[in-house]
Parts: structure tokens; sequence; C-alpha cells
């Protein structure tokens, strides 16, 4: 068995992956909140590798099953009881840092992604759903950027891949608020780049990546690298910031009051230290 059919033939334990024409579809299943850890990302970067491999495969689309896209990392087990695991000190120092070493070749492999993204992205699943090149929302999907709300610095690259999205002043506000941008404020935004109803948004997403495959393949590559040129190794020099920032506010009073605060779906009650 080749590299390239065993990426579709892998039996991997937290994602499906298949190919429909020159589309492949790349789906994590850790339904219904997709909370993401070490363990997932590799998955995921392992089944890019193959697909980027694989000359039948000219998009990807990024989908995932459940409630919401992604909402947020776990650094514990990877389900949904163990859902503040990251903030252990243990996560920060023996995972994270592992973790955001795969997530940064995600963003270095040669195939557009289309995102499918429904219910919530949020916190280092927003940082997942800004993997793709486009991301096709629904009037339900919400993007947050709730690391200040937690006691936290961003982490998954974000302070790159936001800024480039969205600009400067709105990804600071999205940083300086955690306020949840809905999907039509997203379309306006530039943060989703079509907007349907939730019953259509797989459909959209493939259609959308079957555009994109009917594009000559050498040239939609080259054309990709020319303007990804650099992204990541910009995320990889983010991200040993980001982690450093995450590490020492992790152990702070804020942050912890922070976790309680989110969890109870209250503000929260930050004493500077």
């Amino acid at each position: 068995m080749s590299a390239t059919e065993d990426v579709l033939a892998r039996d991997f334990a937290d994602i499906a992956v298949s190919l429909d024409g020159n589309v492949a579809v790349v789906e994590i299943q850790r339904p219904p909140n997709n909370f993401f850890d070490h363990a997932l990302i590799l998955q995921l970067a392992d089944a890019f590798a193959g697909l980027d491999a694989m000359d039948a495969c000219r998009a990807i689309v990024l989908a995932s099953q459940g409630k919401h896209f992604c909402a947020g990392a776990n650094f514990g087990t990877g389900r949904d009881d163990n859902a503040d695991a990251e903030f252990t000190e243990e996560g920060f120092r023996s995972t994270t840092h592992k973790l955001y070493s795969e997530g940064v070749r995600l963003f270095g492999y040669r195939k557009p992604v289309v995102g499918a993204i429904q219910g919530s992205a949020v916190g280092g699943g927003l940082g997942v759903a800004l993997v793709p090149d486009f991301r096709v929302a629904t009037p339900n999907t919400r993007f947050v950027a709730n690391f200040s709300k937690l006691g936290i610095h961003p982490g998954f690259g974000l302070t790159v891949t936001l800024p480039a999205i969205v600009g400067q002043q709105k990804a600071q506000l999205m940083f300086y608020t955690g306020r949840r941008i809905k999907g039509d404020e997203a379309l306006a935004w530039g943060l989703a780049d079509l907007l349907v109803e939730e019953d259509q948004l797989r459909t959209a997403a493939m259609e959308f990546a079957r555009e994109i495959a009917e594009s000559a393949p050498l040239a939609l590559m080259s054309v990709r690298a020319t303007m990804r040129q650099g992204l990541a190794e910009r995320i990889a020099r983010a991200t040993e910031h980001e982690l450093a920032e995450q590490q020492w506010l992790r152990a702070t009073e804020d942050a912890q009051e922070g976790i309680r605060a989110v969890a109870e779906r209250r503000p929260g009650d930050f004493k500077n230290r």
C-alpha cells in the first residue's frame, strides 16, 4: 500500500478522511464539542501530510461532527469530561509545545483548505478554524477569542492568523473583549467567506472546494505557496512567544478566577495578581 493510499485506509482514532473526486474531506469526530488536544492535532497533521502527497486530491474540506466545530482545547483526555485540563501545569509544560509544533505543520502543506464551521469556534478552536484558507459559516456560527476572559494569552498562532484575516483593529477587539462574532458579522469582516443555512453547510463547503479544485493543480499550489510564503515560519515563532506568555499567566490567581467565571457564565472578579 502506498503512502498516499494509506491516509485513506488508515483507521484514525478521532478523524475520518475520505476523497470525493478531487476533494478530500477531513472530519473531526469528537462530538458534540470537538475539544482538541495534541493527539487530535497530530492526526490532522498526518492526514494533511498524506493528502498533500496525493495527486488526486486538489483541495480539502475540514469539517467536524456535532454541535460545534471546535469549542476549545483540552490537554487531558480530549473528551468533554475534562475540558479544563489545558490549564494544568502539566498540560502546559509537557503537552502544549508539542501540540503547537503539530499545529505549525498544518500551515505548511500545499493543498487549499475550506473550513465548514458550525456552532462555535472558541479559543484554540478558533485557531483550528483559521487553518483553512476559507471558511463557510452559518448564521449560528460564533467565532470567539476568549483568552483574556480566561486570564491567559492567545495561542495556536492566532496572533499571526487572526490579524492577517480581519486586520489589526478587529483582532485586538476580539482578543481584548472576548466578544462573540456571529456569522453575519464574520462575513462582513472577512472571517467567513460564505454564509449559508445550517443544513447547507457541508454541501456549500464541498461546492466551494470543487470550484477551487477545477483550477490547474500545479498553478494552484504555486500561487498558494506565494500567497502564504513564510506563514508557517511566522506561526512557529509566534507560538513560542504565545506559549511563554500562557505559561506564566496560567499560574496567576486571575487565570484561576477566569476559568471559574467562564464555567459559571459570569464576569470575572479579577485582582490583578
